[in-house]
């Protein structure tokens, strides 16, 4: 699947396509339904089928001092959209150059110039350019005059409420990770490189394969049951502390899986690591015999959890 700049010309073999346009941050249900519109009008018009998504997102750039609430890398994004059938992504690097475009200038500019596209598709509450000035209403009526037709797919709803990102969010927040999986259709998963720490978990029998969590959103500190997908396809099972450690000093913000029945050196690997259930929130023990046991207990419960 190729990825491709937004601020350039598209190539001739990916002109003329249909493209699904928003953030799709978490790629969930909702998001799904308006790539899923995109990729089977392209078959049915025998275009190419492109996702068109913002990098960083544009809250970062309007409020840096967010706290972090990324739900996927721009990398997980790509293999997800491969995966529903999208044949390029293009990425539009938010600046503030790209948020001083006026929404007529954008659509002008960005979707018929450079992407010379055909039909775009998005949510109904999609809005863009300068000031949100530019939402689905200004696209249709703006994009008759450009030669593309472009529509909008409905909010999917679950449990009677809408499909959101705010509703991952605060499922991962409250320590409910399987009500994000839900919403996601899959579990939330931190991607990142496994480094060297100060090697503690080794010293107390429970090696663990530290990752940073970058800019992740935060969820519930605590230990959970987990998966892990190694560079090299495998799967493994374990328990992973995701927080502070508040036992050891000083305090340091880590996500460290423990896999069982596993001892390959994994430093230096991208690993994905998800979140499948909470187990329950960190603690502060009163020494490693108190930590150990708990873990062990903790381990247990995860393999059961795991194998059910």
């Amino acid at each position: 699947m190729e990825r491709l700049d937004g601020g350039s010309t598209v190539p001739p073999h990916l002109a003329g396509g249909i493209v699904a346009l928003g953030n799709f941050d978490g790629f969930h249900l909702g998001h799904q339904a308006v790539v899923g519109r995109a990729v089977a009008r392209a078959r049915a018009e025998g275009r190419p089928a492109l996702v068109a998504t913002f990098d960083p997102h544009p809250v970062r750039h309007f409020r840096p001092d967010t706290a972090p609430f990324r739900l996927t890398t721009l990398d997980q994004r790509q293999r997800l959209f491969a995966g529903a059938g999208v044949d390029a992504m293009v990425v539009f690097h938010f600046d503030g150059d790209l948020a001083r475009v006026s929404a007529e200038q954008f659509i002008a500019d960005r979707l018929h110039a450079n992407l010379q596209v055909a039909g775009v598709v998005t949510g109904e509450d999609f809005t863009f350019g300068k000031g949100k000035s530019g939402d689905v209403g200004l696209l249709a009526t703006r994009g008759g005059v450009h030669g593309f037709v472009a529509e909008t797919v409905g909010a999917v709803t679950l449990d009677g409420e809408p499909v959101s990102s705010t509703r991952i969010r605060d499922a991962l927040r409250g320590g409910d990770p399987r009500a994000a999986a839900r919403l996601l259709t899959r579990p939330f998963t931190i991607e990142g490189v496994v480094q060297h720490g100060d090697k503690l978990g080794r010293t107390i029998g429970y090696p663990t394969a530290n990752v940073d969590l970058g800019k992740y959103l935060r969820p519930a500190y605590g230990i959970y049951a987990v998966t892990g997908r190694l560079s090299d396809g495998r799967v493994l099972k374990g328990a992973a502390n995701l927080g502070i450690r508040p036992t050891f000093d000083p305090p340091k913000e880590l996500l460290e899986p423990y896999f069982f029945d596993f001892a390959d050196d994994l430093y230096g690997q991208t690993i994905e690591v998800a979140l499948i259930e909470y187990l329950r929130p960190e603690a502060k023990f009163d020494g490693f015999d108190a930590l150990t046991s708990q873990m062990e207990r903790d381990c247990a419960r995860a393999r059961a959890l795991l194998d059910a």
